[in-house]
């Protein structure tokens, strides 16, 4: 009896001392390439993003629907969503492989046998459940697997909150880019009609002999450069139509006219923090982290393939000859077979896969650090272009005022002959320019708020229901 028990007792032994040998990987996450804080910090801001949802951030309505209805809608980020689903279902199928798998089992054998010129039939029927070349993970091979599985799908559902973020950035300023061709439309508009007065003005002091044919083709000639412009204009404001369209997955309903861009009130007055907050706010970034750790992950795992193998496959059940007697007096059957597999010569298979894992690993290493400093340059852009913008704005209204109040000294002198036609015509050109550029700072500021926003991490927070 005690014969017996030495293999079995060997084999528990052996693998109690096997028990403390798993390879696990050590976790670490290189050093952030970037200063420790940003050139064009605002310490008077006090606002943290992670504080503001879009929902306050936009205090517009329409613009708030727009991005409630893209959030609903739009097809990368429900692409997003099912690379999660997917992730989470791999994760699961590789979870599985670390508990036993226990399957029942049936099977019918017919076999035929000549036997001192006889030819007998045996038939057997069984039976039972067993459990199938059940690896046992001693080395960690498949616990690393699975650690890997997990941190690609947690980097995917990082990446959903990425999606996420941009989207709500880029329907923002998809919307501030219609509102401003609007703008700009209803201003060349206004100028158009205006340009045409003055020409009418112009055909009637010239049938009257006042004036000459240059004043009237210059006249003239303003109306079709306004023409042009509006043209212009209206083709770019049905593309930025088309792009809101695309964004949000659906048809919405333009703003109104009353929506110009000095009335938007976005809250440009948050706080940057330090950079190396943007590793916990940045969506972007916690998902490189999570893809390097699913690399690590792997060197570990294609470490422990270099070590031997151990594989379980167990059964028990009934066996009988004859299909009645199966359940009433059929045999008892059991087996117990374990496999140890060990690597001699596999022309450098597991070497390959081994670095393999390790380039892959410095390439993801790679790729985090080069997230960061997108983030860090990001930032640091928006707060440099906040520290101008508003300054320029104010320059820019200075600018416009000075271009309308030459244009009314001009017609003034005009009317009174004391200047000629083209002091007036160049003044004109000259205010429109400034009502252009205008509403281009002003898209500036309001587009810079949106990147600064979105490049802190800002855009998660949904509105309450």
């Amino acid at each position: 009896m005690t014969k017996k028990l030495t293999l079995p007792i060997v084999v528990v032994a052996g693998v109690m001392s096997l028990s403390g040998c798993q390879i696990m990987p050590t976790f670490f996450n290189p050093t952030a390439p970037v200063p420790g804080t940003y050139p064009s910090s605002d310490a008077a801001s006090s606002k943290a993003v992670a504080d503001i949802g879009w929902n306050d951030y936009f205090q517009n309505p329409e613009l708030r629907e727009a991005i409630s209805t893209a959030l609903n809608n739009n097809r990368d980020l429900k692409t997003a969503v099912l690379q999660i689903e997917e992730a989470r279902a791999l994760y699961g199928i590789q979870r599985a492989d670390q508990l036993p798998t226990i399957n029942a089992t049936s099977g019918l054998g017919t076999s035929r046998q000549l036997l001192a010129g006889t030819m007998r039939e045996t038939t057997a029927y069984q039976v039972g459940v067993g459990l199938a070349a059940f690896e046992l993970d001693f080395f960690g091979r498949i616990k690393n697997l699975s650690a890997a599985a997990l941190s690609q799908y947690l980097a995917t559902e990082e990446a959903r909150r990425a999606v996420h973020i941009s989207l709500v950035g880029e329907v923002a300023k998809a919307w501030l880019i219609e509102r401003a061709l609007a703008e700009q439309m209803t201003l060349a508009q206004r100028t158009l009609k205006g340009r045409e007065a003055s020409r009418d003005l112009v055909k009637k002091r010239l049938d009257a002999g006042i004036t000459n044919a240059m004043e009237f083709q210059q006249s003239e000639s303003l109306v079709y450069s306004a023409q042009v412009v509006l043209l212009g204009l209206r083709r770019q404001h049905a593309l930025a139509v088309n792009a809101l369209t695309l964004l949000t997955g659906t048809s919405i309903k333009l703003p109104t006219q009353t929506a110009t861009l000095s009335t938007q009130v976005i809250t440009a007055d948050i706080s940057a923090g330090l950079p190396s907050e943007l590793l916990e706010r940045r969506p972007d970034i916690r998902a490189a982290e999570q893809r390097l750790r699913a690399t690590q992950a792997n060197i570990a795992a294609a470490r422990a393939a270099f070590f031997p193998r151990i594989s379980l496959t167990s059964g028990f059940g009934l066996a009988s000859n004859d299909l009645g007697g199966l359940f009433d007096g059929g045999a008892r059957t059991w087996i117990f077979s374990p496999q140890l597999t060990l690597p001699i010569f596999d022309n450098g298979r597991n070497k390959a896969a081994m670095s393999l894992a390790e380039v892959r690993s410095n390439l993801a290493i790679t790729s985090y650090e080069k997230t960061i400093q997108v983030a860090f340059r990001e930032v640091s852009d928006a707060l440099s272009a906040r520290a101008t913008l508003a300054e320029e704005i104010t320059a820019q209204e200075a600018f416009r005022n000075a271009q309308a109040a030459r244009l009314t000294l001009a017609k003034a002198r005009y009317e009174n002959g004391i200047s000629n036609y083209l002091d007036v015509l160049d003044a004109e050109r000259e205010l429109f320019n400034a009502e252009q550029a205008l509403v281009q700072s002003q898209l500036l500021r309001l587009t810079n708020a949106v990147d600064l926003y979105r490049s802190l991490g800002g855009g998660l927070t949904e509105p309450e229901k």
